[in-house]
C-alpha cells in the first residue's frame, strides 16, 4: 500500500495537518490510521454497567479526535498555556496560528463565546489574592466547546476529510517505523489479524499522550533523538460549584501555579470544569487514570480540576514515563484497577476515607464508582507533600477549597516527558520523519497541538 503522507494518530495535530493540507489546496494522497474507531462508533459501555470493564482498546482516548472527543473541549488561546511550542517556533508565530486555527473551529460549528474576558477588576482581585497566597494567576481566554459540541465538531471535521478523500483506517495499530539508511518508508501496521506495510513519503506520528511510551520505545531503537523531560504526578480534585463559584464566573478556568515549600517544584492547576464530572480513562496495560470533563447542556453541582506537580530527573535516570505509570500502577493496586479518592480532611488526619463518609458530606463523587481509600499509600511523598501545601495556598483564593469534605482522586498522569529533538519545521533526525502533538512533549492540549498540524502542513506545502 502506498501513500504519500500517511499520519500515525487522529488526534488533533494529526486531523489539522490533514485538514489544512486540504483547505490549502494539496492534492497530495493522505492516509491517517488509529488503533481507535471512527467518533460515531466510539462509545463506553460504563454508561451501561456503571463501571470501567477494561476495553482492550479505551474507547475515551483512542480514535478520531482522540482524548479530545470526550474532554471538556476547551480551547486556549494564548500562548501562556499549552506547552513549549512557542519556544520551538517563537511567540508571534504560535499566536498568530492560535488565531488562525480558532477561526477554522468556529467555521466547523464551536461556540462563538470567548470565557475568562470582560470582567477586568474581577480579575484584578483574584490576582491580587493569588499574589498573596504565593501563586500566579495565568488569566488566558478559553473557547469552550463542551464535550458534546466537541465530538459534533470533531465529526464534521471526520465526514470532511472523507469527503476530500483522506484515507482513514480505524482499529489499525502502527507496529512499527520503517527506518532505512536514515530514511523513514512507511509503518507496519496490523488491523484485526492482518498486517501490512504502507509506504509513504512522509511520515507524521502524532499518537497522543497514550502513545506516548511507544514513541519513546520506537525513538530509542531507531536513535531518533529525544530527551527526558517533565513528567506530570498529581490528583484531580472536586469541591462544590459555590466553593469556587467567583473562579467559574469570572475566568472559567483559573490557571495558577505555585512552588510551594520545602520543595520549589513547579505545581499547578489543570483543566477546570464548571459544573463538570470526573472521569476515568484507561491506558495501554490497563492503566486507569482519573480526568474530568463537563458538557454546555449537562451540569453537576461540582467543579473539577487537576493538581499537578512537575517532576524533572536527573542522571542517571532516563525514564520518566516509567515512573508515573509505576505510581498510577500502585494506586490502581489499592483502588482493585479503579480510581481511588480520598477527603482532604482524611489526608491530613492520616486516616483513609471509607465509602459510607462519602454519603454524609456535602460533597457527592460525580465519578460514581471510584474507590474511597487511602491515595497516599501510593503517592510519592515528595509529591504528596507538594499536592497539600497547594491546596493550602489554593484556600487562600478560594476559601473553602481546602474543605475537609474535598475530594482527591488519584492517579492524575500526564505522560510529556518524551521530548522529540525537533527544528522549527518539525524535522527529526530521521529524514521525512516528523512528530507532533502532546506524544512530542512540545504541546499539552487541543488547541497547541491542532496549531502544530497547521504549521506541519504549511511545511509540507513549502516542500513543493
Amino acid at each position: 500500500m502506498k501513500t504519500d503522507i500517511v499520519i500515525v494518530g487522529a488526534g488533533p495535530s494529526g486531523i489539522f495537518t490533514a485538514l489544512e493540507l486540504i483547505r490549502c489546496g494539496s492534492n497530495k494522497k493522505i492516509t491517517i490510521i488509529d488503533k481507535g474507531l471512527s467518533l460515531r462508533k466510539r462509545a463506553c459501555p460504563k454508561h451501561k454497567v456503571g463501571h470501567c470493564i477494561n476495553c482492550p482498546s479505551c474507547a475515551i482516548t483512542t480514535g478520531f479526535a482522540g482524548a479530545g472527543a470526550f474532554s471538556d473541549g476547551k480551547l486556549s488561546l494564548c500562548t501562556d498555556v499549552g506547552g513549549d511550542l512557542p519556544n520551538l517556533i517563537g511567540h508571534d508565530l504560535a499566536q498568530e496560528t492560535i488565531d488562525y486555527t480558532d477561526k477554522i473551529y468556529l467555521d466547523f460549528g464551536a461556540d462563538g463565546e470567548i470565557e475568562g474576558v470582560g470582567n477586568p477588576e474581577k480579575i484584578k482581585e483574584i490576582r491580587k489574592k493569588a499574589i498573596q497566597a504565593g501563586l500566579k494567576l495565568i488569566d488566558c481566554p478559553i473557547r469552550h466547546l463542551g464535550t458534546e459540541k466537541a465530538q459534533a465538531i470533531y465529526f464534521s471535521i471526520e465526514q470532511f476529510l472523507q469527503e476530500k478523500g483522506v484515507e482513514l483506517i480505524f482499529n489499525c495499530a502502527c507496529n512499527d517505523l520503517i527506518i532505512k539508511d536514515n530514511a523513514c518508508v512507511g509503518v507496519e501496521c496490523k488491523k484485526g489479524k492482518e498486517e501490512f506495510v504502507i509506504e509513504a513519503g512522509k511520515t507524521i506520528v502524532c499518537t497522543g499522550r497514550r502513545g506516548a511510551d511507544w514513541l519513546e520505545k520506537i525513538c530509542s531503537e531507531y536513535n531518533i533523538e529525544h530527551q527526558p523531560s517533565t513528567v506530570d504526578i498529581g490528583v484531580r480534585v472536586e469541591v462544590r460549584n459555590e466553593i469556587i463559584e467567583e473562579i467559574n464566573e469570572v475566568l472559567y478556568e483559573g490557571k495558577l501555579v505555585g512552588y510551594p515549600n520545602p520543595f520549589k517544584d513547579k505545581v499547578r492547576t489543570f483543566c477546570q470544569n464548571p459544573g463538570g464530572y470526573v472521569s476515568q480513562e484507561n491506558y495501554d496495560n490497563d492503566l486507569a487514570v482519573v480526568n474530568g470533563h463537563s458538557y454546555k447542556g449537562k451540569k453537576s453541582n461540582n467543579t473539577n480540576l487537576s493538581i499537578l506537580c512537575s517532576h524533572n530527573f536527573t542522571t542517571p535516570f532516563n525514564q520518566p514515563i516509567a515512573y508515573a505509570q509505576k505510581v498510577g500502577e500502585i494506586t490502581n493496586m489499592l483502588a482493585n484497577g479503579r480510581i481511588l479518592v480520598q477527603r482532604f480532611g482524611d489526608i491530613l488526619n492520616g486516616k483513609r476515607t471509607w465509602q459510607k463518609e462519602l454519603t454524609q458530606s456535602n460533597l457527592k463523587p460525580t465519578l460514581t464508582d471510584a474507590i474511597a481509600g487511602d491515595i497516599t499509600a501510593a503517592m510519592p511523598y515528595r509529591a504528596m507533600t507538594n499536592i497539600i501545601n497547594f491546596i493550602k495556598a489554593m484556600d487562600k483564593v478560594v476559601p473553602g477549597f481546602a474543605s475537609p469534605e474535598t475530594l482527591l482522586y488519584s492517579p492524575e498522569l500526564k505522560f510529556y516527558s518524551n521530548k522529540i529533538t525537533m527544528d522549527k519545521n518539525f524535522n527529526t533526525n530521521v529524514k521525512n520523519l516528523h512528530c507532533l502533538g502532546d506524544s512530542t512533549g512540545w504541546t499539552r492540549g487541543l488547541m497547541m497541538a491542532s496549531a502544530m498540524g497547521v504549521l506541519m502542513a504549511r511545511r509540507l506545502l513549502e516542500l513543493k
